[in-house]
């Protein structure tokens, strides 16, 4: 009985022991996948000013993420000019148009900035580019404004204002979805960083899910999704 008992202790163990490199790995997978979405936020924003810039025949298009803490805007990407130089930048948030439309949530087009008082001519100027006319879209999610999308001294397209004011408002749809993606898997790695223990739990718990009755994982799933909107529905402290 002893030997017998002893063989089921050492079996157990050996499972167990066999588990812990399967949560290392599982822990190293997700870390990857979300080290990987954060970097690909930036790609994707430059590929977005990219084609903004070609569509709207433009001299620049950049994105500006707010930095509420700091209360000022940073270039996260840049197309046309200062492509090379304006990537980090800052400037104020509370000042020129992008600053206006960060505050009221509407895209503008403007022909004429030299006689439109919203126009900070200082802040251009330090930019190295000052253009003529712009147009320029909030990046929203839900209720937060995350930054602007800015198209500078756009061609003659040949689409009337409304129709280029819509195209520009998609254009930041989908500059804002990226940002809160990248956000996302930001503040998850930071996560997995600061508290690896706690995310063993998370590789324990997707296992014994994997390996429940169906009846029962759907059970379980349910309770997961119940958990992720109670969660969700939480005030953020």
């Amino acid at each position: 009985m002893c030997a017998g008992g002893a063989a089921t202790t050492r079996s157990g163990r050996m499972r167990l022991d066999q588990r812990v490199p399967d949560h290392n790995r599982f822990e190293a997978a997700v870390a990857a996948e979300f080290l990987a979405a954060a970097e690909a936020r930036g790609e994707l924003l430059q590929s977005i000013v990219e084609v903004a810039r070609a569509i709207f025949l433009a001299r620049a298009a950049s994105i500006a993420l707010l930095d509420a803490s700091a209360r000022d805007f940073a270039f996260e990407a840049v197309a046309g000019q200062g492509a090379g130089s304006l990537v980090g930048v800052r400037f104020p948030a509370g000042q020129g148009v992008a600053g206006t439309v960060a505050q009221t949530g509407e895209p503008v087009i403007i022909d004429d900035l030299a006689g439109d008082p919203r126009f900070a001519r200082d802040v251009a100027s330090e930019t190295g580019y000052i253009p003529r006319a712009m147009m320029v879209a909030p990046l929203e999610r839900g209720e937060r404004t995350l930054g602007v999308l800015s198209v500078l001294d756009r061609g003659r397209t040949g689409r009337a204002p409304l129709q280029e004011l819509e195209l520009l408002v998609a254009f930041a749809t989908q500059a804002a979805l990226a940002v809160d993606v990248g956000e996302t898997a930001r503040r998850a790695t930071e996560l997995i960083e600061r508290a690896p223990a706690q995310l063993g739990v998370v590789a324990r718990l997707a296992e014994r899910l994997d390996s429940l009755a169906p009846a029962r994982r759907d059970a379980g799933l349910r309770l997961l999704a119940d958990l992720d909107a109670l969660l969700g529905d939480a005030p953020e402290r």
